[in-house]
């Protein structure tokens, strides 16, 4: 029996490549959920480069260099450590090394009582989205996508 996936399709209906950058913050290597999501995504039709656990910045913003057309970086953090291993991702998007969005899952703080400036802080370093159900990933993708068609439309349209 043959399984047929659905191909993601374009703002236009066109069936279109996707692609996202993977992996795990750089003092983690809890790969589970990563392999978990990496295969999610890729049964949603999605192509993902996956760098698997123990990924620093930089080699986020190699693999970005590599494939700009990616539509996000995807982090993830199990050991609550992510803030710290974030610490170079304000000067990789400031630089461009790094010119898609950024989304961080997982554990974002270390302990049993949550910090609830957790949040605000990754926002500070450039991320982009923070999203708690890997399950909502192809959603949040979409609205990505959606949201720089939309921006690039409107950087191209004559002004007034």
């Amino acid at each position: 029996m043959t399984q047929t996936v659905a191909q993601p399709t374009g703002l236009d209906g066109t069936a279109g490549r996707r692609l996202v950058i993977l992996g795990v913050a750089a003092s983690d290597c809890h790969v589970v959920a990563n392999q978990l999501i990496a295969y999610a995504l890729r049964g949603q039709g999605f192509e993902v480069v996956n760098l698997g656990a123990c990924t620093p910045v930089e080699e986020f913003a190699r693999a970005y260099r590599t494939h700009p057309e990616a539509e996000a970086v995807l982090i993830g953090s199990l050991n609550g450590h992510v803030h710290e291993d974030l610490r170079d991702l304000p000067e990789a998007r400031r630089s461009g090394r790094i010119g898609c969005p950024v989304v961080v899952g997982g554990n974002l703080s270390v302990g049993s009582v949550k910090d609830p400036s957790s949040a605000s802080r990754l926002y500070d370093l450039g991320v982009d989205l923070i999203v708690e159900d890997p399950d909502d990933l192809p959603a949040v993708l979409d609205r990505l996508r959606e949201t720089r068609a939309e921006e690039a439309r409107l950087a191209r349209s004559p002004v007034s």
